[in-house]
């Protein structure tokens, strides 16, 4: 998969984000842009206090930039079924390939934060100018020199940090950074490195040691991808989108980032921005379920049990810090956003709110988790019981349903979920997963559930399952509703075609009545769209909405944003989004159930 040729040319000091690669080892993700700078980087995890944050402040922001002194055009691509990254940058006198990396060791996540990047001739000479400049905020920035060969050490807040370079690199500590330039020719080579850690000390590499972990890393990457077990046809896209998902499974404790930025705008200038770094409940049922279709049984294990862990434990919530706690109130942040997009925030709302759609997804990936040949230990029988008691009590009150707005409704998609919840708190009774004792009152209530959405939320005049009653807007999420069994067959596939009419824009769609005025097009209810069509049967028309949706996206190096401008195809909102990504990998599993010829 390749980005084809790119300048690498920024606007008012911006990137567009389709010219960002994600690298990253379970533990932290930095964004790499086509120029060579790495604009955002939170070390030494995916939640701390950025390191680098030009992609929020283009002018004091922090980077750590490599970059020709000269113009030159782009080819990037990852490699084959790796997280490595590379950009081969050529100039009117030479080529060479810019590999990136954030290195892990054969055992495994390395016990400290470490960014290698490379640089290696391939024709002719080519010379790179060096910044690294971390982010301002810091309380101190420390540098000196020690006699353990050339490298910096600075503080930044808690943060511990060590540059590194390999001998042909000249480099010197001016304005609270390092500067310098080196110069490559065919056949020659040059690392720079980055190592991180928080209020802990540090070891010193050699940078002979930091450059052979970038080619174990790329085999860590490779051996992982080989157990993905494909479902359907592009390969290559299908692995890019699991990798990218290993990417957000922060490994410390389980838990699955919805992404690893913040305030990265859904509209140019708009101020719905949000900080994704924490963990969904919603998004990491859906993650395990992708985990699950794509073979990769360990990492949905440990998923599955974080979120039951953090259920016992802390109590139902719709999001978790990526450690297990309460997810901190929104801060603002004193900077001018991405392309001026405010506000820069820490925290989120979310974290306060009701959303009965969090059961169906429990109770979803416990389905998925059981139907894979997997089982439930008594404690997590005996949690998910209460839970199904809980929804079975609740599903009559209003919630804020699976788009968190602030007004309290009736959402039909939180009734179908509430619906999901207890038919799969029933199966799992019945296949002896669960307790039996409430399985009378659980049969019943879904019963209930089904009768008042179909008696509230169905319009005559639309054709179509409506947001909420009292309402005629219409809600794309509501093709899950496909996925989860929901009966209605005839009325969800007459509100697919709503949903296409007055949502749909080009392969995209809108989340819900209204949005084309505040936000661009929700990438995950496109992929939800096809999959919803291959399951009710239009295996032809699922497959061209598929493969028009993978075409438009192909502006990048294959990480998905969460939206995308319709009428310029420009990406928006945080990224790399696991929603779009594990949406793309369920749409391509379920075409790949299309039944052959006869």
């Amino acid at each position: 998969m390749t980005a084809g040729r790119r300048t690498g040319e920024r606007s008012e000091g911006h990137l567009a984000l389709e010219g960002y690669g994600a690298i990253g080892e379970g533990r932290s993700i930095a964004l790499s842009g086509a120029d060579g700078s790495i604009d955002w980087w939170c070390a030494p995890n995916i939640d701390s206090p950025p390191l680098f944050d030009r992609l929020l402040d283009s002018v004091n922001g922090g980077c750590f930039a490599i970059t020709p002194d000269a113009p030159f055009t782009v080819d990037r691509c990852y490699r084959s079924d790796s997280n490595v990254l590379e950009t081969i940058f050529t100039t009117e006198t030479g080529r060479a390939c810019l590999v990136e990396s954030m290195n892990s060791g054969s055992a495994g996540r390395l016990p400290w934060a470490e960014m290698a990047r490379r640089v290696e001739g391939l024709e002719g000479r080519m010379r790179f100018g060096v910044t690294m400049r971390p982010g301002r905020r810091g309380d101190t920035v420390n540098p000196y020199h020690s006699a353990i060969g050339d490298h910096t050490v600075f503080h930044v807040e808690r943060v511990l940090g060590l540059f590194l370079h390999s001998g042909g690199v000249e480099c010197h500590w001016a304005d609270e950074g390092v500067t310098g330039a080196f110069e490559v020719g065919a056949g020659g080579r040059e690392v720079l490195a980055l190592i991180a850690g928080e209020d802990e000390p540090l070891v010193v590499p050699s940078i002979a040691e930091i450059d052979a972990r970038i080619e174990t890393s790329d085999q860590e990457w490779r051996t992982w991808a080989t157990t993905i077990a494909c479902q359907g046809e592009p390969r290559a896209a299908f692995v890019r989108s699991a990798l990218a998902l290993k990417l957000l499974l922060y490994s410390p404790s389980g838990a699955i980032a919805a992404a690893p930025t913040t305030s990265l705008p859904e509209r140019i200038g708009g101020s719905k921005n949000f900080d994704y770094r924490y963990a969904w409940v919603r998004d990491a049922g859906y993650t395990i379920k992708a985990f699950l279709a794509a073979g990769a049984q360990a990492e949905a294990k440990a998923a599955f049990s974080w979120l039951l862990d953090r259920l016992a434990k802390v109590g139902f919530r719709v999001c978790y810090t990526l450690g297990g706690d309460p997810v901190p109130p929104v801060q603002e942040w004193a900077m001018p956003g991405y392309r001026g997009s405010q506000p820069v925030v820490t925290g989120n709302q979310a974290n306060d709110q009701s959303q009965h759609g969090v059961y169906g997804d429990i109770f979803e990936t416990a389905s998925c988790f059981v139907g894979s040949g997997n089982i439930l230990d008594n404690a997590s029988a005996e949690l998910l019981s209460h839970l199904a008691d809980e929804c079975a009590d609740r599903w009559r009150m209003p919630d804020a349903g699976i788009w968190e707005l602030p007004e309290y409704e009736h959402y039909t998609m939180s009734k179908i979920s509430c619906w999901q919840a207890l038919a799969r708190a029933v199966e799992l009774a019945d296949a002896g997963q669960l307790p039996t004792t409430c399985r009378e009152r659980w049969c019943r209530e879904r019963d209930r559930i089904s009768a008042w959405i179909e008696k509230n939320c169905w319009s005559e005049e639309k054709q179509a399952f409506v947001m909420h009653p009292g309402t005629d807007r219409l809600d794309a999420s509501i093709a899950l509703a496909v996925r989860f069994g929901f009966d209605g067959r005839e009325r969800l596939a007459a509100t697919l075609d709503a949903i296409d009419r007055e949502l749909g824009a080009g392969p995209f769609h809108y989340r819900y009545s209204g949005m084309e005025k505040e936000e661009g097009c929700f990438l995950a209810c496109s992929f939800w769209m096809a999959e919803a069509r291959a399951s009710l049967g239009d295996w032809t028309g699922a497959r061209a909405r598929l493969d028009a949706l993978v075409d438009a996206l192909d502006r990048g190096v294959g990480i998905y944003p969460e939206m995308v401008d319709p009428q310029t195809g420009e990406f928006l909102g945080n990224l790399p989004q696991g929603l779009t990504h594990l949406a793309h990998i369920m749409a391509q599993s379920v075409l790949a159930e299309e039944p052959g010829p006869g």
